[in-house]
């Protein structure tokens, strides 16, 4: 792989990289007011909340890691919301449904985690007043920012399905059309419910007008959330899982998200031998590939939300189990899809955003915010400029499946940040966005750092490829020609194409334990930067 067009950032006393330019400064900003990497992530999300809103803000969830580089206190934090108390497979089959819809029923709306998952993070590490954290929120929101050009190509292909429902079309477009790069665009109405959530915190989204609102839009859409099911909405700390690769440590949240995904893989690729000749080569593809075929068929058979289904992550990530799997994969040969795997039998498994803000006092944080799919359900609370998500339409209507859509249970999830450590050393804050394809990208940057020998700049840059289903196999321009004919003799069914939208978008910040020095890269698919000082 040869050297990036972009130079990686450095810096020693805070550092923030994420998908749009304005957020990113804003985080700075943060951090130069004497906030945390908390309240820098959280003014960092309520920005891209107005500045990128197909893809983020207080109707979708978050997840975040956390990481005390000094103490080595390590957390997750669980800002997804759950399903109505009334969601049942029963109510879903009344209502004629094999699958829930993605876009414009009540039933694919979870709470909006988001806001509670906020200011959860900014109780334990936060240091600024709420108007402090805000202010470059509402700051862009009232008095309007120039959309970014990554952001208005997604704005654009999502136009559709805005006019599809007049408030979410007098929300986000403007004479029947989505703006155009360098445009300037407000957010009126966002601005005020971020004025309303600095006056009565989490109070403001989950109880009183705004609750009503939210539960009022979704009822008219077939959905089944109360004010009841709002209220009740808290968010939860939990243990991280990790397991280690090479002589370094990937860690992520556990279910119901997906980092298990990217854990299992490398888990599964830890014997193979890599080198930094080996990136773009076809053995290492053809394992990589065959690896996340695996893993993702384990997912979706169990990955759900463990406090209400039984989840054997212990198991999925035991080294009896992860060889069984690896055992599957013809080196010779792409397979056409595999089953999910039986771990009990080892034992005694869209659009987003993602920041990384490390400080100057050693906290990290490793912060992803989502709607799911563009603008989410197409569903807009009237008068306020919030879209909801559409992660409930990941529960499974099958009736023995651990996803299977159950009363005020979290759905499976794509959403996942990331951490890797060395030894006992922070290495990298880091994650990939893109649905489905986070976890495949999360590997594929680990790799290009610890096997391939990348900077992180040349790590985010390298081009990538996207499993799909089958033997399908999105790969971006950047790739042998050769390398991609003997990919096709082994069944590999590729299609080339430059999709930015297909390939995920990251950020990262290093951190070098001996120096103190961050060095920061982001992702050359998206509209953002990695700044710091």
């Amino acid at each position: 792989m040869g050297s990036s067009k972009r130079s990686v950032v450095m810096a020693r006393r805070g550092m923030v990289s994420t998908s749009q330019a304005l957020a990113a400064q804003a985080g700075l900003q943060i951090l130069g007011w004497g906030g945390s990497a908390a309240d820098a992530a959280v003014a960092v999300a309520a920005v891209l909340n107005v500045v990128e809103p197909m893809s983020t803000g207080i109707g979708g969830d978050m997840f975040a890691l956390t990481c005390n580089a000094k103490t080595g206190d390590l957390r997750a934090l669980n800002g997804s919301g759950r399903s109505a108390g009334g969601a049942t497979l029963e109510t879903a089959r009344q209502m004629g449904l094999d699958a829930i819809p993605q876009a414009y029923h009540g039933l694919a709306v979870s709470v909006p985690g988001a806001v509670d998952g906020w200011l959860t993070l900014l109780d334990e590490y936060g240091r600024l007043p709420l108007k402090d954290v805000f202010a470059p929120a509402i700051y862009y929101a009232e008095a309007g920012f120039p959309v970014s050009p990554v952001i208005a190509l997604m704005w654009q292909r999502a136009e559709e399905k805005l006019r599809q429902d007049p408030v979410a079309a007098a929300a986000f477009l403007r004479n029947g059309q989505a703006p155009q790069a360098g445009q300037l665009f407000k957010q009126s109405a966002l601005a005020e419910i971020f004025h309303l959530i600095i006056r009565k915190g989490r109070q403001a989204i989950y109880e009183g007008t705004i609750a009503e609102g939210i539960a009022r839009t979704v009822q008219a859409y077939q959905g089944l959330l109360t004010t009841d099911d709002l209220a009740a909405h808290r968010s939860d700390w939990d243990e991280p899982i990790d397991i280690t690769y090479r002589d370094h440590r990937l860690v992520e949240c556990p279910p119901n998200g997906q980092g298990i995904i990217a854990l299992q893989v490398l888990g599964v690729l830890e014997p193979f031998t890599f080198s930094a000749r080996s990136f773009g080569q076809a053995d290492a593809l053809h394992y990589q590939i065959e690896a996340v075929k695996l893993a993702f068929a384990d997912a979706y058979r169990y990955v759900a939300d463990p406090r209400a289904s039984d989840v054997p992550v212990t198991e999925l990530l035991s080294a009896d189990y992860l060889a069984q799997r690896r055992m599957q994969i013809n080196r010779r040969q792409a397979s056409p899809g595999f089953s999910y795997g039986n771990p009990f039998a080892q034992a005694a498994h869209s659009d987003t955003v993602y920041l990384s803000v490390v400080d100057g006092k050693g906290l990290a944080v490793s912060f992803i915010n989502s709607l799911f799919h563009s603008f989410g359900s197409g569903i807009v609370v009237p008068g306020t400029g919030i879209a909801l998500q559409n992660r409930a339409a990941l529960f499974s209507l099958e009736p023995d499946h651990p996803n299977v859509i159950a009363p005020r249970k979290r759905p499976y999830h794509t959403i996942i940040p990331a951490m890797l450590f060395k030894g006992e050393d922070l290495r990298l804050s880091f994650g990939v966005m893109g649905g489905f394809m986070q976890p495949q990208g999360q590997v594929q940057v680990v790799n290009n750092i610890v096997d391939f020998g990348m900077d992180v700049q040349q790590a985010l840059d390298a081009p990538r490829f996207c499993w799909t289903e089958g033997n399908t196999v999105y790969i971006e321009p950047g790739f042998d020609d050769a390398v991609l004919s003997d990919l096709r003799r082994r069944g590999h069914k590729l299609i080339v194409g430059d999709d930015l939208a297909l390939f995920g978008g990251g950020q990262i910040i290093q951190l070098d334990p001996q120096t103190g020095v961050l060095t920061g890269a982001s992702e050359p698919r998206k509209d953002g930067v990695a700044v710091g000082y």
